[in-house]
């Protein structure tokens, strides 16, 4: 195979990857996952973001800290490093099926907030259609990828912020609402901790979920132009991110309505502004709903066909799945990631009410066994750094062993909880074969290139 079909070409600006990463983190998750965590633990639920999102900054920080110690290694190329062929086998194709579910649950998505001005349309039409022009977006060079994903993510956090800013006149009897006493809904209906402690814990695998996608960042390093100097301030501003594009939202929902009158059929986003009875509103917050998710979808396609190139690049995936297009473009990856989302839209037609929900709970459990992966290898690869980075995890190795058992125990959890038993069945068994499957492989595969990644 020729030399100019095994490369990604570095065709991504410095704030394409600032907003990827954001586009990452805003999605499915806040816009319609938000429904879900407020009916599990209420407004405590912001406390749940917020330990979600330290653990987060941290896991961030590793991957930044690998990266910049590593030029042109992704996450993947990072754990083969680390723990070598069978660990990078198994986390390389966990993260794939993650952006996989995470993509069609993003389509999905994409197809029931289209519902909203076609009720008659069915829901698995709507997210084929939306496949189709997602996917044909990732065919075009990787900087019209980036650039389009820039105004993606510009309209969505534009939004947010709008939304912010209207939902405090509410709250604040600037503007008039439905609400004499708006404040009263914190304490109401329950209270604060309406389902106590375990409420606020059982909402992690949600919050986890929509965090999501911020390591993304550590995919598009590979095809990042002047890396080094813009890692670390997307990192850096990941706190704020958490704070502004979360909990500032969840809480003016929960001031502005009651949190068990959020419903489930619809975004709590919609909910409220319908609710207020401003002409109009409700429908560009549903526009603004659908450009979110299928900015997420975008870059979920992105994150598929790149990570398959990367581990067919260190030998865990067919070396056919190095073939790119004359711009760079991971043909084979885009193509097998489009019969995934096939599938998914498949599984709509099948069960239209349930489906959605049923998938967000699997990425859940996979991104953190991914986290945790992330900062295993950190804390392995550190004493093999060249030269120290200029960006580096703060009182290591005690804030990344502190992010590892706190993933685990989250984890843990949620195995136990028999709330959870589909998508903790569907995990462990995907894990299982992922195990057997990288014992097979290695007996099969020739040694010299499984370890190319290592001796770099």
């Amino acid at each position: 195979m020729e030399n100019n079909q095994q490369n990604l070409k570095k065709g991504l600006l410095p704030r394409h990857v600032q907003f990827i990463a954001l586009a990452g983190m805003i999605g499915t998750g806040i816009f319609k996952g938000s429904s879900d965590t407020l009916n599990i633990a209420g407004p405590s639920v912001v406390v749940t973001y917020l330990i979600g999102g330290l653990i987060l900054f941290i896991i961030m920080a590793a991957l930044g800290e690998m990266a910049l110690a590593f030029p042109n290694f992704n996450v993947q190329h990072l754990v083969n490093k680390a723990f070598g062929f069978q660990v990078s086998f198994i986390v390389g194709w966990l993260y794939w099926i993650n952006w996989i579910l995470v993509t069609v649950v993003e389509l999905l998505a994409a197809g029931s907030f289209l519902q909203y001005w076609f009720p008659s349309a069915p829901l698995w039409l709507l997210s084929f259609l939306c496949a189709v022009v997602i996917v044909g977006i990732n065919l075009t060079q990787v900087k019209y990828y980036g650039e389009l994903e820039f105004w993606f993510a510009g309209i969505k956090i534009l939004a947010l912020i709008a939304f912010i800013v209207l939902g405090f006149f509410l709250l604040l009897g600037i503007i008039p609402g439905s609400s004499h006493d708006s404040f009263a809904n914190f304490t109401a209906h329950g209270g604060f901790f309406p389902h106590g402690a375990g409420g606020m814990f059982s909402a992690f695998l949600v919050v986890m979920f929509s965090y999501g996608g911020a390591e993304l960042i550590g995919v598009a390093v590979t095809e990042t132009k002047d890396a080094e100097r813009v890692l670390p301030k997307i990192i850096k501003g990941a706190v704020w991110r958490v704070i502004i594009f979360y909990i500032l939202p969840i809480l003016i929902i929960c001031g502005i309505m009651p949190w068990n009158k959020v419903s489930g059929a619809e975004s709590p986003f919609v909910q409220v502004f319908s609710s207020t009875g401003l002409p109009g509103a409700a429908h560009i917050m549903n526009f603004v709903l659908l450009t979110a998710v299928l900015s997420a979808a975008n870059s979920g396609i992105y994150a598929t066909s790149r990570t398959l190139f990367s581990m067919a690049q260190s030998g865990v995936a067919p070396k056919s799945l190095l073939k790119t297009s004359k711009s760079g473009i991971p043909l084979t990856g885009i193509m097998i990631t489009s019969a995934f989302i096939l599938g998914g839209v498949y599984l709509a037609y099948i069960t239209p009410s349930q489906v959605i929900s049923y998938l967000m709970t699997i990425p859940g459990f996979t991104v953190m066994l991914i986290w945790i992966s992330i900062c295993a290898a950190q804390l392995k690869l550190r004493p093999l750094y060249k030269k120290q980075p200029a960006f580096r995890v703060k009182w290591h190795p005690y804030t990344t062993i502190f992010a590892i058992i706190s993933l685990c125990i989250i984890f843990i959890g949620f195995l136990l909880n028999p709330n959870n038993v589909i998508g903790s069945t569907v995990s462990l068994v995907t894990v299982g074969v992922l195990i057997i499957l990288s014992f097979a492989v290695k007996k099969r595969w020739n040694s010299g290139n499984l370890n190319s990644i290592r001796k770099i």
